[in-house]
């Protein structure tokens, strides 16, 4: 459903054209019932007709009820005629505390937790969100700006200080922590769960096959460790059979999956792998090999070469407009949205996280935003203040001058009526 578009807020221009308008309608009218009642006065003094005394009544109290009013609406923007009238240029005296006042009712009554929860209940959010991402190039536009700000914030990010933080605290805590134990556990959970044997398998195939590749090397590693008395065709006879012996042992060892050697290396890592765990020597060698490690110097040039080459990888995914990054990143958008329409119960789900998020939001800050109104005014001029609250509503408050002019015609007339009747 498309938004409704909002009405342009009036400009100060506009509000002070509107209030000298009203202004002068609600003065005109007070001029107009001052000069009917001393025409009509001066009518009925000089033995006018006996109506004459009635407009007059009502013109009487129609430029009293104009003048009270008009002293009222004036004192709360100024001392009316500048006189020191008590209780009077309120806005300007007391905007501190009506500042106050304001942000009390706004906390109570607009940011109050069932006033928000009720008013994104009914928003729809998992719908318009939905929809929203439904719609076409929404999903790219979402993921094109996603990998922008990405691109930008992984480029903004100083490799001194990336590597000043990993260094800190990502190395540190690795450093810390005995590695024995833990790199034990790990070995174990490999062993039972066999899963070194796709490396085993992997080893093997890549060994058979260098050694098909490569019978040459043998005749030579032979030949060169035998003694120089032994005979050159003695010699090529020993490479040829440990050529072919080895050849068919790592063959047996590849299609074997129950092979001697496989269940000997799986003796071998279990027993490391307790030996991690429990044996105080074995950590030991693992403790000094991993302060080796910590202080040779190529750890910080590797350290470097590893980020770099992560910066340069993600900031070209994130910029690539083609690339993995980004039309997965639309395909999944786009996906969410059509979950979010055609599921309800991911909807629901959507809707009541963004109700309790909204209102956290709201209870945590309410103090804070609200803050903003007293500070505001506290922070306005006591002239300014009552200048801009006049110019929004001192144009509505005019009608409180027109209206008082009117009922006090109209009150003046009743009670001249009824005074008439009742003599």
């Amino acid at each position: 459903m498309p938004a409704r578009p909002e009405p342009a807020a009036p400009n100060d221009a506009e509000l002070r054209r509107g209030l000298r308008r009203m202004r002068t309608i609600a003065t005109g009218l007070l001029a107009l019932v001052v000069v009917v009642y001393v025409v009509f006065w001066r009518w009925e003094s000089g033995g006018g007709p006996t109506w004459a005394g009635y407009v007059r009544a009502a013109a009487e109290a129609g430029a009293v009820g104009a003048l009270a009013d008009w002293f009222a609406v004036t004192a709360l923007f100024r001392r009316p005629l500048g006189l020191p009238i008590p209780h009077t240029a309120i806005i300007p005296n007391r905007k501190n505390d009506l500042g106050r006042s304001l942000e009390r009712f706004v906390a109570q009554n607009f940011l109050a937790e069932s006033v928000i929860r009720e008013k994104i209940a009914g928003l729809g959010v998992a719908m318009r969100m939905g929809a929203w991402l439904g719609a076409p190039g929404h999903a790219e536009w979402v993921a094109a700006e996603a990998s922008g700000r990405l691109a930008a914030a992984i480029s903004g990010i100083r490799d001194d200080v990336m590597l000043d933080v990993v260094e800190k605290t990502i190395l540190a805590r690795v450093m810390d922590r005995p590695w024995a134990p833990a790199a034990g556990t790990a070995l174990g959970r490999i062993v039972a769960g066999g899963l070194h044997h796709r490396l085993v398998d992997l080893v093997a195939v890549q060994a058979e096959a260098w050694l098909r590749d490569n019978p040459e090397i043998m005749l030579r590693i032979v030949t060169d460790k035998a003694p120089s008395w032994s005979p050159r065709f003695v010699d090529e006879a020993i490479a040829a059979r440990a050529y072919a012996e080895a050849l068919r042992f790592i063959s047996e060892v590849r299609a074997d999956p129950d092979h001697r050697l496989r269940r000997a290396l799986d003796d071998f890592l279990a027993r490391f792998a307790e030996q991690l765990r429990t044996d105080p020597a074995t950590a030991e060698r693992v403790e000094k090999l991993k302060e080796r490690i910590r202080d040779h110097p190529e750890v910080d040039l590797a350290l470097a070469t590893m980020w770099n080459a992560t910066k340069a990888i993600l900031i070209d995914a994130a910029d690539d407009p083609g690339g993995v990054l980004r039309t997965r990143m639309a395909d999944e958008l786009r996906t969410l949205g059509e979950r979010l329409t055609a599921e309800p119960r991911l909807g629901a789900g959507v809707d009541a996280a963004a109700n309790d998020i909204v209102a956290w939001i709201v209870n945590r800050y309410r103090s804070e935003i609200t803050a903003v109104i007293s500070e505001t005014v506290a922070n306005w001029e006591p002239t300014e203040t009552s200048t801009k609250i006049e110019l929004h509503v001192g144009r509505d408050l005019q009608y409180i001058r027109i209206n008082g002019t009117v009922v006090g015609a109209i009150a003046g007339l009743v009670i001249h009526l009824l005074t008439s009747l009742l003599l």
